[in-house]
């Protein structure tokens, strides 16, 4: 069993981790902003603070962390959700933070649907991966 790092030098680690521009985010937009698509980045009108909107056209992305949206054991190609906490310090924690923010983005979805705003969700990987495919996603939705 591999040795467990003490708790202060996980936090830092864990708190150096960027909640915006991520790598991702940075390439998505720069993929849209190269097509002639202008947006607004963390949109704080709305709820859930987009990473990407479009006002004119109504629709907004959002670009999900592996780790922390809860697709990271997918990846991994573990068995289940909660074999990627096994040897975590604190197992509890990480699996309720990240199934509350699971739980976040299915109702800021739900919200921002029902105000009439179409939601496009990426996750971090799929960005990484195919740029273009995702940029082409976004271009179909916006043009609608």
């Amino acid at each position: 069993m591999p040795e467990k790092r003490p708790p202060d030098v996980t936090s830092h680690i864990m708190s150096a981790i960027k909640s915006e521009n991520g790598e991702a985010e940075m390439r998505l937009r720069r993929a849209l902003f190269a097509r002639g698509l202008r947006y607004r980045v963390h949109y704080r009108r709305l709820i859930g603070r987009p990473d990407i909107a479009f006002p004119s056209a109504r629709v907004v992305v959002f670009v999900d962390g592996d780790f922390w949206h809860g697709n990271a054991w997918k990846l991994r190609g573990m068995s289940s959700f909660d074999e990627q906490f096994q040897f975590a310090s604190r197992p509890e924690f990480w699996r309720e933070k990240i199934i509350r923010n699971m739980e976040r983005d299915r109702e800021v979805n739900e919200r921002l649907t029902s105000q009439g705003w179409p939601v496009i969700r990426f996750w971090e990987s799929d960005v990484l991966k195919d740029v273009d495919a995702c940029a082409a996603i976004v271009m179909e939705a916006v043009k609608r």
